[in-house]
């Protein structure tokens, strides 16, 4: 099997306040770090090698993954400073990657992609780049990739736009043509300010595959929540508290997802709340639909200040 690039290293400003305290792809979902379930997904598939990119809070990541070993994948790490993007950090991770066919898998969603028949189809139309797609959920959320039928990518939309598209679902095959013009450590906001090129001058190199996948969020702190919640149920997990968490006896957590070193005093309600590393929630407090953590630096928008705690609305 090909390896993987993850990309992990973005700053996720629309997950913030949570992505100040940990790296997006190192947030527990329903017990498991994102990044853990990413890996053991693709090792599933027959992964068996894989480079993450890091740049924003790399030590969440690297102390979760390590070399890869207890995941059963061999995990290198592509630094950048500054951050590159979605076309910049693969440019980067070409040495380490090695090999002129790869994935790249974003590190922020879930979506249970059939990567032997993405694959298949990469090499049956000789693309240099494959992009799973799959019916736009929510258009009014999400942009899409615009395609003729046959799958050549002819565009992409906003939000919004009302255009029929198909939503990528953040799996890709790739050529590392296709990144090897760019100029190394350059930032590139994403890839579909490159890919156009790509289309313009290599007609029906990039494809889309569509695929029957359901497509989980990370991308808010409200998705992150129903996100964790959702699996959750579905796997017939509670939710899990985090290392060295603490709840009192007669704390009432409801639906909350409660980090590492946690602590809940006497008589507290925490009702659909997100509490994040270290935090120490009062007793006789009751919160509903907040995020919580400690309050030792500045206050993202949106947060309030409440004796040691930053508060914001999820």
């Amino acid at each position: 099997m090909i390896p993987a690039l993850v990309l992990t290293a973005g700053l996720a400003t629309r997950l913030r306040p949570l992505s100040l305290v940990r790296a997006k792809a190192a947030l527990p979902v329903a017990g498991q770090p994102l990044i853990t379930r990413i890996l053991r997904s693709l090792r599933a598939a027959g992964v068996t090698d894989a480079v993450l990119n890091l740049h924003h809070l790399p030590q969440t990541l690297t102390r979760v993954v390590g070399d890869g070993s207890d995941l059963g994948v061999n995990v290198r790490y592509s630094w950048e400073n500054p951050v590159l993007g979605s076309a910049g950090g693969p440019r980067q991770a070409l040495p380490l990657l090695g090999v002129s066919t790869f994935l790249i898998v974003n590190g922020d969603t879930l979506a249970d992609v059939d990567l032997a028949a993405l694959i298949a189809a990469h090499k049956q139309s000789g693309a240099l780049v494959t992009m799973a797609g799959a019916e736009n959920p929510n258009p009014e959320k999400y942009g899409g990739i615009v395609a003729a039928k046959d799958g050549t990518v002819t565009g992409f939309c906003k939000r919004g736009s009302g255009q029929p598209s198909a939503h990528f679902v953040g799996v890709q095959i790739v050529e590392a043509e296709a990144f090897a013009g760019l100029s190394p450590g350059t930032p590139y906001e994403s890839v579909a300010a490159v890919y156009p090129a790509l289309m313009r001058d290599r007609p029906g190199s990039v494809r889309t595959h569509l695929c029957a996948t359901e497509l989980l969020d990370i991308g808010t702190p409200d998705d992150y929540l129903r996100t964790s919640l959702l699996l959750s149920h579905r796997e017939g997990t509670a939710i899990a508290h985090g290392t060295g968490t603490r709840v009192a006896s007669t704390a009432r957590i409801e639906d909350s997802i409660l980090w590492d070193d946690v602590e809940v005093g006497e008589g507290t309600l925490l009702r659909q709340c997100i509490v994040t590393d270290g935090a120490r929630v009062p007793g006789d407090t009751s919160w509903i639909g907040v995020t919580l953590r400690r309050a030792d630096g500045d206050l993202a928008p949106g947060e309030r200040r409440i004796g040691n705690l930053a508060i914001a609305s999820i």
